[in-house]
Parts: C-alpha cells; sequence; structure tokens
C-alpha cells in the first residue's frame, strides 16, 4: 500500500474495480470517461485506490502507470466501513467479496474523512470507475 499526498492540484483519487483479466484499454478508457464526466483533469489526480485483491491486477497497474499515480489498496472490511458515504451499494458485489461496493468505497477510503464523492460509479462492461476529492482547509 502506497501513501497517497494531496495538494491543492493533486486533491482526488480515482476508485477502479474489476473483473480478473479486464483489458488495460478497457479499465483505461473508463478512467478517462470517468475524468471527463467529473470535470477533472488528470493532472488532479493524487492516486488510484481498489481492492486489495486486484493489486496486481495489470490493467489497474497500467492506469495507474498511466497517470502517473500512486495505488493504494485496501481489505474488503475497510471498504465496507465506507458504505455509509457511496451513493451506489450493491448486494451482489457484498455477496461476492465482503463490502457493497469497490469503487466509490475505494475513492473515499484513500481519500480520508473529509472527502466527497464527486462522481458516484459509472460502468463499463468489466469494470467501475468513481472519483472522491479532498476538501482541502486552508492554512
Amino acid at each position: 500500500m502506497t501513501k497517497v499526498e494531496f495538494d491543492t492540484v493533486r486533491c482526488c483519487v480515482i476508485g477502479l474495480g474489476c473483473e480478473r483479466g479486464t483489458s488495460v484499454s478497457e479499465l483505461h478508457e473508463l478512467a478517462l470517461t470517468a475524468l471527463a464526466m467529473a470535470r477533472i483533469d488528470p493532472r488532479q489526480l493524487a492516486g488510484l485506490a481498489s481492492i486489495n485483491a486486484r493489486n496486481s491486477e495489470p490493467a489497474i497497474c497500467a492506469v495507474a502507470a498511466y497517470f502517473g499515480v500512486p495505488s493504494i489498496f485496501f481489505d474488503a472490511q475497510t471498504l465496507e466501513r465506507e458504505t455509509p458515504r457511496i451513493k451506489t451499494p450493491s448486494k451482489i458485489v457484498f455477496a461476492r467479496i465482503g463490502c457493497h461496493g469497490v469503487a466509490e468505497s475505494a475513492a473515499l477510503a484513500a481519500s480520508g474523512p473529509a472527502a466527497e464523492l464527486i462522481l458516484p460509479k459509472i460502468k463499463s462492461a468489466h469494470a467501475t470507475a468513481a472519483i472522491a476529492r479532498i476538501l482541502l482547509q486552508k492554512q
């Protein structure tokens, strides 16, 4: 697990979930679509987050490398603690992996308690994406 560093420019985290073997192109396109929908410049990304079962998934690793951001991974218990803050909980995902969502939960978990979900989960054929933004306070 790598720590996500936030500053006034890099203030967003993209959460990604995917089936094993999802193609790099599918996940990359989904990430770009999510950023466009949220009107987030890729330079605003501080990191990419997902469930620890995907920490060596080639598509996840490739997308993080493309954006030049660290990846952070969480266990299902940690992601489940974010359920009250997510917009699209899934009973199916809970039955399969033990948390009610990956993309939204991971983005929020990586961004911390002062974060807001700015793009709820969107889907492609084999993956999901969501974006959270940390609310930075002026010092």
